[in-house]
């Protein structure tokens, strides 16, 4: 699990192998070994990417199967917006 939803977090911010690898301070064929399941990161790595990409390890791991947005950080006014951008996308849905 963890290959396929390191590739599509990557996919979502438009990030090659090469710029994720840059940001997280490894080698391109070590972000393709993920992405190919030819090798795991280390506990340390899953920690980083997670915080990278603000998911959950165990959203990364396979064991959450909900993504969630990160709020922290949002003041109260920017939290409303989101709920409001939220609820504007699920009546458009109706």
């Amino acid at each position: 699990m963890f290959d396929k939803r390191i590739r599509e977090l990557r996919s979502r911010l438009n990030l090659s192998q090469v710029q994720l690898a840059q940001a997280l301070h490894v080698t391109k064929q070590s972000v393709s070994n993920w992405e190919n399941s030819n090798i795991q990161p280390s506990v340390d790595m899953i920690i980083k990417i997670a915080s990278f990409f603000h998911v959950s390890t165990d959203y990364l791991l396979g064991l959450d199967a909900k993504w969630r947005l990160d709020d922290e950080g949002l003041t109260e006014e920017q939290l409303v917006h989101v709920q409001m951008i939220i609820n504007d996308i699920r009546n458009r849905q109706k």
